[in-house]
Formats: C-alpha cells, structure tokens, sequence
C-alpha cells in the first residue's frame, strides 16, 4: 500500500503540493461568501498542520467515511494511504463549498468552470476537426486512432495539469512511449467475439472524455459492441472527473460541431435515447477503496459486461490495488478478483508510480533513464486481460 508521505515521493507532492495549489484555485473560481472562503482556509490550515479532521456530524456520508477513516482521522494526513488521503480531500473540499448542504451553493461544481473553459478551448475544436481525416482512413488505421485518441486524452487531467504548475502538454504521443501495448490482441478479442454490453469506467471530463464517447461510437458503429454502459462519478471528485452532468456537455460539444464530429455526436446522441447507450452512477465511485472491495450490487453490474475498460490513472490504481507492485507483475494476477469470464482493458497514461505487466527489458530501459516516467504523464499503456 503506498503512504502518502514517504520523503520525496510523488504522493508526498500532491498532498504538499497540489491540494494546497487546488484550494487556492477553487476559491477564487467562484464568488463565494465569507463562511465558504473561511471553510477553504481553514482546510488549507490543516493540510498544513497536517492532522486529519472528521466530518462534520450530520454531513453526507459521514457514517460511512467515518468507518473508511476509523484508522486515519485525528492522524497525520502523511500517515495515511495515498488513495484514502486524496479521496477524503476532495470530499472535504466539496464540503467545505457548500456541495451537500441546503443552500444557494448545493450542486454547484466547483471545478465546472475549468471543465467548460476546456470544451470551449481550441484544442477540443482541433481535435473534433480531425475526425473528418480519420474518417478517410481504412478501418484498421482508424481502429488505432480512436483507441490511442481515449487513452491519450488522459493527458488533459485538470489536477495533473494544475500540479505541473501549468506547463505546456508534452509533444504528441508516439507508439515508443507505450511501456505496453496489448492493443492487437484487444482487437482480435472484439473481431472474433459476439457482439455485447461493453462497459466504461470513465475518467476525467471534457477532452478526455469527447475522446471515450467517440471510442464508443466507433465500437458501437463497426458492430463490436452491442450496447455500452458509461459509467460516471455521481458527484464532482478529483478536480475533472466525469458526472453526468459533463458527459451531457460533452454530447452537446460533439453534436455541434461540424463536419464527422457532429454526425458523431448526433449518434450518440441517438443511442442514448434508444438505450444503446446508457449512463451509470454508483456511490463507490468516490469511494476511497479498491475495485476488489467493490460491494455485490455493482459486482453483479459489471461481471455482465463483454468487455470492461477501466479509463485513466485512478481507475488504473483502484483496478489493481494501490500497492508498490513489482513492475513485472502480470496484470492478470492483480485483477484476479474480476470474474474469469469477463475480459478487461485498462487504457492509462501514467500519473502515478503504480504500474505492472511491464516486460522486464522494457522497464530496464525506462528505469535507465533516470526519468520519473511513471508519473509525468509522458507514458502510456494498454493491458488487455482476455
């Protein structure tokens, strides 16, 4: 299990780091009044101190994070598992504005107005534009250009941009920086096998997830999916996830666009009124746990689906446990608790120091760089576990 606060580490940074830098943003990204403004600084003042505080009796969900905390509350943030401490940052963060509470601030996204800055930027303009190319090209070529399009949009993550202090994006992706592609084998799996529900477990909104809606409709229109579950966060969690709320948006983004892009959005738009395309939330979203304790309802859920594709970094972690896991560790083994029936994808750009499934000389290649490619978002990888 990593601890957020081992000396130098990545998860170190983001708590020392990000979250502080985040606060700062969120507060003014809206006029808030005094009593919000006072609720950010005070969570500031304890990241600072460093010593956890439970919720508010009372608060949403405060039974259930008390037992999930039982063992971290009134400790050092520093001494707690990474994946709980950013969880229950962000739910405190979304306490602190008002999300849960009755009141003029209950539902507002407070990182809504990054989101829509994202969809009305150009770069979501260029890449929707694209799609009249890859139109043009033959259906294995556009096979890749979707699926490598879902996997990199991952580098539009808010939070992976805010923590790199706004830093341009790095140059366009290229197969040498897959650590590992079981792309081939995933497409087979689709070629061969009858047409299903697919599900996916989305990441982040905006670009990234204009990215997986048109992985969808391609699946959808060459017939290798039958229908598609799109699962999403049902509330705001780590600065950019996806609600459906901003899948909604993002629907409306494609679908106004012109050219491809619009006969796209005017697909998906029609699949999901005849149910080809249905959304999903689940509380255990924002859970701070992995997917091997997810409870039996949402078990049941997605050990029907033909295919399960886990989007971005924190699903990646969730999926295999957020542990110091060998490299080399086949990927099957820690996802060993899905059923053996249902096959899984993993489609991730590295933000974070969890990865296995690496071939040993591959990583003997990256680790002799003396890169810290595991979480600059410079790396990609596609794990197909059939």
């Amino acid at each position: 299990m990593i601890i957020s606060g081992t000396p130098g580490s990545f998860a170190r940074s983001v708590l020392a780091e990000r979250h502080p830098a985040l606060i700062r943003q969120v507060r003014e990204a809206f006029p808030y009044p005094p009593d919000v403004r006072r609720a950010l600084d005070a969570l500031l003042e304890e990241g600072a101190a460093g010593v956890i505080e439970p919720l508010p009796g009372g608060a949403y969900g405060s039974g259930q994070w008390a037992a999930w905390g039982r063992d971290h509350v009134g400790r050092s943030w520093f001494d707690a598992p990474f994946l709980w401490a950013e969880s229950y940052f962000y739910r405190r963060l979304l306490g602190a504005v008002g999300y849960f509470a009755a009141g003029p601030w209950q539902g507002i996204d407070p990182f809504g107005p990054v989101k829509r800055a994202e969809l009305r930027g150009d770069a979501v303009a260029a890449e929707l534009a694209v799609l009249d190319e890859v139109a043009r090209l033959p259906r294995e070529a556009q096979d890749t250009a979707v699926l490598h399009g879902a996997l990199w949009g991952n580098r539009a993550d808010l939070g992976f941009q805010l923590s790199a202090g706004g830093a341009a994006e790095p140059g366009a992706p290229t197969t040498r920086q897959l650590v590992a592609d079981d792309s081939p084998r995933l497409w087979q799996h689709l070629d061969t096998a009858p047409p299903g529900a697919l599900h996916l477990i989305a990441d982040n909104a905006g670009r990234e997830l204009i990215a997986d809606l048109i992985l969808i409709d391609h699946l959808l229109r060459t017939g290798r999916a039958a229908t598609v579950v799109l699962h999403l966060k049902p509330y705001p969690y780590f600065v950019s996830d996806a609600t459906t709320a901003d899948a909604v948006d993002c629907l409306r983004r494609i679908a106004e666009a012109p050219g491809r892009a619009g006969e796209i959005g005017g697909r998906l738009w029609q699949a999901m009124g005849d149910g080809r395309l249905e959304l999903r939330t689940h509380p255990f979203a924002c859970a701070p746990l992995p997917y091997a304790d997810m409870p039996p309802d949402l078990r049941a859920d997605l050990s029907g689906a033909a295919l399960l594709i886990f989007k971005g970094d924190l699903n990646y972690r969730r999926l295999v446990g957020d542990c110091d896991w060998p490299a080399t560790t086949p990927f099957a083994e820690p996802t060993c608790y899905l059923p053996a029936a249902t096959p899984v994808l993993a489609l991730r750009t590295l933000k974070s120091d969890v990865v296995t499934g690496l071939d040993p000389r591959t990583l003997a290649a990256l680790d002799g760089t003396g890169e810290p490619w595991r979480t600059t978002g410079t790396h990609a990888l596609i794990q197909f576990r059939p």
